[in-house]
């Protein structure tokens, strides 16, 4: 059924009329949309995932001869792959760590397309559908831990207040104020007698006067 001839490079050439075929190959990177794919997470959670896929065709012979239709074919793989990998994770992982998925995702397709010349260069996970009864979950637990939060950080401020109170309380019985007679007095007029503190020079300026 014939003979491949040697590559030939961008320029001008001849072909013998009914003989000669010439297939073209684009050997620049090819950016290939993945349709969203319908996906069971671990923790049994229904999504709607769509990815990007980028490659590029590093031996056209291997292109040409390996695989009916590269382009066709990478996608077909990256869809199953898709699906496959993001069912063995859990939603907390599809929503928090996309980088890693995007680099297994790379990883393990790249293996399947290496033998057609195909190099991925690119990986993406673009969105992630779910329920809107999941939504409503997630908008509830996430407003839960924002109010948890909130209280623990009051918790510490009331507890920080009361200990530089403490603090406070203890230094000024290890060291009472000197105050006038007149200060003294009306500060702790409304305080019951026997519970005042004793003031030294208050106690010794009443006593002159009296």
């Amino acid at each position: 059924m014939g003979h491949i001839r040697p590559l030939y490079r961008p320029g001008l050439r001849f072909l013998i009329p009914l003989v000669d075929k010439m297939i073209r190959v684009d050997q620049r990177v090819v950016t290939l949309t993945i349709p969203p794919q319908e996906v069971i997470t671990r923790d049994n959670v229904p999504a709607r995932v769509n990815a990007v896929v980028m490659f590029q065709v590093v031996d056209p012979l291997k292109a040409i001869l390996a695989v009916e239709n590269y382009a066709l074919a990478t996608s077909q793989i990256a869809q199953t792959t898709l699906r496959s990998l993001l069912g063995r994770a859990d939603l907390d992982t599809l929503l928090a760590h996309r980088e890693d998925l995007n680099s297994d995702l790379r990883t393990i397709i790249e293996k399947q397309t290496e033998p057609w010349g195909v190099e991925v260069r690119v990986v993406e996970i673009k969105d992630v559908e779910i329920p809107e009864s999941m939504q409503r979950a997630m908008a509830r637990e996430a407003e839960a831990e924002r109010e948890r939060r909130a209280k623990v950080i009051n918790a510490r401020g009331e507890l920080q207040a009361s200990e530089e109170l403490r603090e406070a309380a203890e230094t000024l019985s290890k060291n009472p104020p000197r105050c006038s007679y007149g200060t003294c007095k009306r500060s702790w007029n409304w305080v019951p007698t026997r519970t005042r503190p004793w003031c030294s020079r208050c106690r010794s300026t009443s006593s002159r006067r009296s």
